[in-house]
């Protein structure tokens, strides 16, 4: 007997030419929605292609446990080559976009490529949020893609390893103070787990060094918000709080970076930091592509309408952290938040509804529910919110792990996420400084391709 999805794949007429199905960024939402679109339309009835700055999905949670050591970078990074066989890839940035012509111009390494279409969903995704802050350009670093984190890592090792060779003078004495404090800046997801899974990290690698103890590192997380985590809630909040000022960490809420230089750090409360590393993860912004196509948008994010499509732009669907996609689940009058889970399904819901309007499906509007939150705070601590049930601790850590594991997209990038993790607990701690990215090529806006 056929299945349903192979019902729905014969139930329409093929076209007498296959369909230019065209989707922009290789993200949560746009892999998730070429994966949808393979199994819907046979290849006569739609040509797939995905034009995205880089050959792999980025599982960006995990980010935190790269630059840690924890795991691989190429453990996070899921190949689109092997895992979408039947969607052809263009890798590049997308430059314009002609809605009248249905073209788009793609800007790559062998230069300028034109793409035309005949359905188009835009997915580039979302950039770390920055401020016109004197310094922050230059001296700042991203946790948004693999050569951060992997920049990170290596950098404060470099820092540690450097002031652990420093004379016991009073010049030493100052710089061993700037290279032994870290400044992260954003208490949400990023910069909490950073600071948290980064300072367990180092307290269990100490004896690399002969004159550092743990406690002589500085940690320091600030962040405007007047709470730690103030997605997972109050409860969940203090609970995160409390963890980072046991172990050490200081925490400074209502406050931010006013500027910043290559050795100090000096918040809008008039402290000056001396600090060799600064860590900015306050937020993001939707991709720069979205404010050059003279469309509607909601702070920064393309106007659409509940099933995705484009509000006065035939064929043409936005979703992901760059589309204001309306929370009909919570709040219609508010879009959905950035995060991954919203963006895979609704790359799966627009791949319906795509679908739908080759005839095959019928398309709907996007409606969905977080299943909840999880943050990892290193060591055996966590906090979560799987079904809006609070946990802490131990328990928290498992959840948020096994949610990891189930949210990956392969079998085999399960299979590497949990053997890496099976290593950490029972073998000794990686602490090899690889020293493979220069400090310029992480500095947020090169790294992020603007």
């Amino acid at each position: 007997m056929p299945t349903l999805q192979q019902r729905l794949r014969t139930s329409a007429p093929l076209p007498s030419t296959p369909a230019r199905v065209v989707v922009v960024g290789g993200g949560f939402g746009g892999f998730h929605a070429l994966r949808k679109l393979q199994k819907l339309l046979e290849p006569e009835r739609a040509a797939l292609t995905l034009v995205a700055p880089n050959d792999y999905l980025l599982y960006s949670p995990l980010l935190p446990e790269v630059a840690t050591g924890v795991l691989d970078p190429r453990d996070i990074a899921v190949s689109i080559r092997q895992t979408l066989r039947k969607t052809k890839t263009v890798l590049g940035h997308v430059s314009a976009v002609d809605f009248g012509e249905r073209r788009l111009l793609v800007e790559g390494h062998e230069g300028t490529t034109e793409i035309e279409w005949d359905k188009l969903i835009l997915s580039p995704g979302s950039v770390t949020r920055q401020f016109d802050i004197p310094g922050v350009a230059e001296n700042a670093h991203g946790l948004k893609t693999l050569s951060e984190a992997t920049f990170i890592r290596n950098h404060v090792l470099a820092q540690l390893d450097a002031a652990d060779s420093l004379p016991d003078t009073p010049a030493g004495r100052a710089e061993r103070v700037e290279r032994l404090t870290v400044v992260a800046v954003g208490a949400g997801y990023t910069g909490t787990e950073f600071v948290a899974q980064m300072q367990n990290w180092i307290k269990g690698i100490a004896t690399r060094w002969a004159s550092i103890d743990p406690n002589d590192v500085r940690w320091l997380l600030v962040d405007l918000a007047p709470a730690v985590l103030p997605e997972l809630g109050e409860q969940l909040g203090k609970e995160a709080l409390g963890v980072l000022k046991a172990r050490g960490v200081e925490v400074r809420l209502e406050v931010t970076v006013a500027s910043a230089t290559a050795t100090s750090v000096t918040l809008t409360d008039g402290t000056v930091v001396p600090s060799r590393t600064l860590v900015w993860g306050a937020g993001v912004a939707p991709s720069p592509l979205i404010a050059t196509l003279g469309l509607p948008t909601e702070k920064g994010r393309l106007v659409v309408a509940p099933d995705m499509s484009v509000p006065g732009v035939p064929n043409v669907w936005a979703i992901g952290d760059a589309a204001a996609v309306p929370d009909l689940a919570a709040d219609p009058s508010k879009p959905t938040p950035p995060t991954a889970q919203h963006a895979q399904r609704q790359g799966v819901r627009v791949a319906r509804n795509v679908a739908a309007s080759l005839g095959v499906g019928e398309a709907k509007p996007y409606v969905h529910k977080d299943l909840g939150l999880v943050a990892d705070l290193g060591g055996f601590d966590g906090v979560a919110k799987p079904l809006g049930v609070p946990l802490t601790g131990p328990l928290a850590k498992f959840v948020a792990r096994s949610y990891h594991l189930y949210a990956l997209p392969t079998t085999a990038a399960r299979v590497r996420v949990a053997t890496d993790w099976l290593y950490s607990t029972i073998l000794p701690t990686r602490v090899v400084n690889l020293d493979q990215v220069r400090s310029e090529d992480a500095l947020i806006a090169k790294a992020q391709g603007q």
